[in-house]
């Protein structure tokens, strides 16, 4: 199988955590996913860790330090049971032509980046990186964000006398060992 690029946005916020997780998540089941981390830095006011920082080569590689530890950190709580293969980059320059200048560098596959849901006014005045790079990606982009929906406990489903015109009913399956299998509809979910 050949090997996968995935570049994964990080700026160190809640949202750029998510995108971690997901990616960190995605290489461990399919350990052909070579993973790219990214942190675009602000040549003028670097990413607001430490204040008057001048933003240069050694700063650069802080922020790759910082980000190594974190990735180490989250591995290790992790533990994949195959070896997963990474990169820590760090650019200086606008945060989406460095994500999308390094999914041009990588032939990336896949894009992962946070979404810091920004609407309105907010949206206008500080733009969205996710948004750019989801429309000038030329490959799948996931956006990661934390789940709001609440959890559900998933119902047997019946038939229902009346008429169905609107909507078929679905149909349930299984695939295993090269072979779909169809499954009766109270088969357990679990």
């Amino acid at each position: 199988m050949d090997n996968k690029q995935v570049v994964v946005a990080y700026d160190f916020s809640e949202t750029a955590d998510l995108a971690l997780e997901r990616a960190v998540e995605l290489a461990c089941r399919a350990p052909h996913h070579i993973l790219h981390f990214v942190t675009a830095i602000d040549p003028h006011r670097g990413l607001g860790l430490e204040p008057n920082e001048v933003v240069d080569y050694h700063y650069a590689e802080r922020i790759q330090d910082l980000l190594t530890e974190r990735l180490k950190n989250i591995f290790t709580a992790r533990a994949p049971t195959t070896e997963v293969h990474f990169f820590v980059h760090a650019r200086i320059g606008n945060a989406v032509d460095e994500i999308l200048g390094l999914a041009e560098d990588v032939g990336a596959d896949l894009v992962v980046i946070g979404s810091h849901g920004r609407t309105g006014l907010r949206r206008i005045l500080l733009g969205s990186v996710s948004e750019a790079v989801v429309r000038n990606a030329r490959c799948a982009v996931i956006i990661a964000r934390a789940k709001e929906y609440k959890d559900v406990e998933l119902e047997k489903v019946i038939d229902v006398p009346g008429d169905h015109a609107r909507k078929a009913r679905p149909h349930r399956y299984s695939y295993s060992e090269n072979r779909v299998m169809s499954r009766p509809r109270d088969w357990p979910l679990n």
